[in-house]
């Protein structure tokens, strides 16, 4: 569970408002894990000790400009310890070309000498914000680990169907996936509600890309150890869509929890179902 989705969370799981209340919530809704940020020096003991309390895995996110922020974070993230895995963000999204080949390249090396895994998410305002690019960037880099999140291209692209230019260009990027981050767009917001019985017609979709990067993972060579880890992601407003309530200000449309639970259970059975 995204610990950014916990934020502001109205209707059923409004209760969990403390730091400990939404670690008991993820928890006891049958999350495994909790994707984060390294936490202040000054709440990492209760981080630690809620963690090994609730028998939760704990993976950050980055946001590197650099091979020095980078370099930074490894160090804050091995500092904490026990942290499975870093989403990247590479927030450079005007390089190109060999310099940005050497930065990626850069940031994996430095990866693999600290240890710990770093997955470059595909996301607008990014280094990988645009498709075609990242496929480029691929072809160099044939060993560059990806978080995937549709949900930007889709928006970016205005996909409100999927030409098969796009489902090829989509398709090319799973054998590199390493995560996903489960998202919706319909190709016109970038956070949609699926529907209590997931009858949106875009989630087939992400349900077909998400099944084909979970098949490319259990293809692939890999350590016994290795996990395919899944966030379920779904932002607090302005990403959930909102409306305007006088007198108290914005409210969001859907239920944000319910949509995280259906999208866990979804998951699931996709891979159950390899």
């Amino acid at each position: 569970m995204s610990w950014w989705g916990m934020n502001a969370l109205e209707g059923t799981a409004g209760h969990a408002a403390d730091t400990e209340g939404k670690f008991k919530l993820i928890a006891e809704s049958g999350f495994d894990g909790i994707n984060a940020f390294v936490p202040a020096p000054e709440e990492s003991g209760l981080w630690k000790e809620l963690l090994h309390k609730y028998g939760l895995s704990f993976s950050v996110n980055a946001y590197p400009a650099s091979l020095k922020d980078m370099s930074d974070f490894l160090d804050k993230a091995a500092a904490f310890g026990n942290i499975d895995y870093i989403n990247a963000q590479v927030m450079t999204p005007f390089l190109i070309g060999d310099s940005a080949l050497e930065l990626l390249s850069g940031i994996d090396a430095l990866a693999r000498q600290a240890g710990i895994p770093v997955f470059i998410e595909t996301h607008r305002g990014t280094i990988t914000q645009d498709l075609i690019r990242t496929r480029q960037f691929l072809e160099s880099l044939p060993l560059l680990k990806l978080t995937i999140d549709y949900s930007h291209y889709v928006l970016a692209g205005e996909m409100h169907t999927v030409s098969p230019e796009a489902e090829q260009m989509l398709q090319s990027l799973l054998p590199y996936a390493c995560s996903i981050h489960t998202r919706i767009s319909n190709g016109e917001q970038i956070q949609i509600d699926p529907g209590e019985a997931g009858d949106h017609p875009m989630l087939p979709h992400f349900a077909r890309w998400w099944e084909s990067a979970m098949r490319h993972w259990l293809k692939g060579a890999r350590r016994d150890n290795e996990i395919f880890p899944v966030v379920i992601e779904l932002g607090p407003p302005s990403y959930a869509i909102t409306r305007d309530v006088a007198g108290s200000g914005q409210t969001e449309v859907s239920d944000r929890w319910l949509q995280s639970l259906y999208l866990k259970k979804l998951v699931k059975q996709l891979w159950q179902n390899l």
